[in-house]
Formats: structure tokens, C-alpha cells, sequence
């Protein structure tokens, strides 16, 4: 019988870890031991939801958190998710970041405190099952068709941009290779800027508009021909729970930084 692993929640009280609370308590192998709010720090976390009492504290800080935890599972925000990381990482604690904004020199840093203490982390820019399929196949595309681009949309008030999700795509599409581009950016007439940003090589355009939660868009193109992969969002935080809980679950057993639910997807077994 698979041993039941302690969690922390960082980020409990936000718009994610709200929907992951319930899945971690009504998870049979799982146990919530702590959570993270600043808003709710010193209460039970029961209660700061509006709910029944639970029985587990709420933490100002991810280190007061960390005593008997196994896994961090981390919603909190650009400015906070790398911290918190390393902190558990020193801890033994391994992690799982669901928070986005880190960059590639951010994932670089965690992935070498990781290896250190023989830690693993799984971090993914969208925990959504379906967005997972959406770059496995992105990244298969990539070997075979040289030249591609990403459409990052999201809503009016997202601060962060690209988007995770997006940000993530095009460094693991860099790992593939650099694609091709029609013409160099200092050859183009006009604002460099409408050809969007450099991501590991990949052109990005981020479009910030009402209506937008999150929706990733990679077009490939070929003479006379177009392939175009695109994954939507809802407005809940659903689609994340079960790909979040996937990942706390494997990555006890891993070492180092593993980037993309599908990779953990896609492994045999």
C-alpha cells in the first residue's frame, strides 16, 4: 500500500489552492499538514476558507511551514515562488510550482539546489491534462517543422507576461532546436517590438485582453501549409487540480528539476 504523503499548500487561500484543498483532503494517499497565506497566518485554514475547522495551520512563511512535510506545492506569485522553492529545497522538502514568472535562469538555480540536496521539483507553466498534450505535441512538431511561433493571450490585468504556460513552451521548444526565422529582427523595417519578444529563440506575442484566462497558441509553417496547436482555458482552476496532485505524487522519487506535466505524462509506466 502506497504510504500517504504530507503536503503544504503555498498559496492556500488563493484562486488554485482553494480548489486544491478539498482534492488533497479527499485524496486517500495524501495528507494537507500545512499551508501558506499571509492573509490567513495564524488561523486554522478551515476556518479562513469559510469552512469547517481542519485541523491545519496556516503559515506566514514557507519555512514555519515545512516541519514534517514531504511535498510543497506552490501557488503563490512571481515575486515569492523562487524563495519559497529554495527554502524547501534546503529543507529536503521536494516541490511542485505551479506559480508562473520564473524565468530560465530562475529554473537553472533550482534545478542545481535540487541536485545538491538530492531533492526533486516538478514545475510546469499549466498543471491542465490537456495543456500537457497541447506541448507534448508542440514539442514533437518541433523536430520535424523548422519554423514556428507562439500567441500568448490572457486577460486585461495579468501582470506577468509571457504567460507561464507560454514562457515554458518556448524554452522547451529551445531545447528542441532554434527555429528558423523568414527574416533576421535588425533587417525589418518598422517597431522591432510587432515581431514580439525572444524566447529562447522562439518569437512570442502576448495579447492582454478581456475575456482572456489563459489560451497558448504555437503556428507552424511550411510553404503553402499551416499547423496550428492551441490550448484553452476556462475561468476555474479545475483543469488543474488532478495534474497538480500527479505531480506531487511522483516527485518524491525524482532528483533535480523536471519542467512540463508532460513529461511526467510521457514516461513509461
Amino acid at each position: 500500500m502506497q504510504a500517504t504523503l504530507t503536503v503544504c499548500i503555498a498559496g492556500a487561500t488563493g484562486w488554485t489552492g482553494r480548489a486544491l484543498v478539498p482534492a488533497v483532503l479527499a485524496a486517500p494517499d495524501l495528507a494537507l499538514g500545512s499551508a501558506v497565506s499571509r492573509s490567513a497566518a495564524g488561523r486554522d485554514l478551515g476556518d479562513a476558507l469559510g469552512g469547517d475547522t481542519l485541523g491545519v495551520p496556516a503559515h506566514a512563511s514557507v519555512r514555519d511551514a515545512l516541519d514534517g512535510v514531504d511535498v510543497l506545492i506552490d501557488y503563490t506569485s512571481e515575486t515569492a515562488v523562487k524563495a519559497n522553492a529554495l527554502a524547501a529545497i534546503d529543507a529536503g522538502v521536494a516541490v511542485v510550482i505551479g506559480s508562473s514568472g520564473l524565468t530560465a535562469a530562475d529554473f537553472a538555480d533550482i534545478d542545481a539546489a535540487a541536485r545538491e540536496r538530492s531533492v526533486g521539483v516538478v514545475a510546469s507553466g499549466n498543471f491542465s491534462l490537456t495543456a500537457a498534450m497541447c506541448s507534448a505535441a508542440a514539442l514533437l512538431a518541433a523536430r520535424h517543422l523548422p519554423q514556428w511561433e507562439v500567441i500568448d493571450y490572457a486577460s486585461a490585468g495579468k501582470p506577468d507576461v509571457p504567460s507561464g504556460t507560454a514562457r515554458e513552451l518556448a524554452e522547451r521548444l529551445g531545447e528542441v532546436r532554434e527555429p528558423a526565422i523568414g527574416r533576421p529582427i535588425d533587417e525589418i523595417h518598422g517597431p522591432r517590438e510587432a515581431r514580439g519578444a525572444g524566447v529562447a529563440g522562439t518569437r512570442v506575442h502576448s495579447v492582454r485582453l478581456p475575456s482572456f484566462v489563459v489560451s497558448t497558441e504555437v503556428v507552424f509553417g511550411l510553404p503553402d501549409e499551416r499547423l496550428t496547436i492551441r490550448h484553452d482555458a476556462g475561468a476555474t482552476p479545475e483543469p488543474y487540480v488532478a495534474g497538480t496532485l500527479l505531480a506531487a505524487r511522483k516527485v518524491p522519487g525524482r532528483t533535480g528539476l523536471t519542467r512540463g506535466l508532460d513529461a511526467l505524462l510521457l514516461e513509461a509506466g
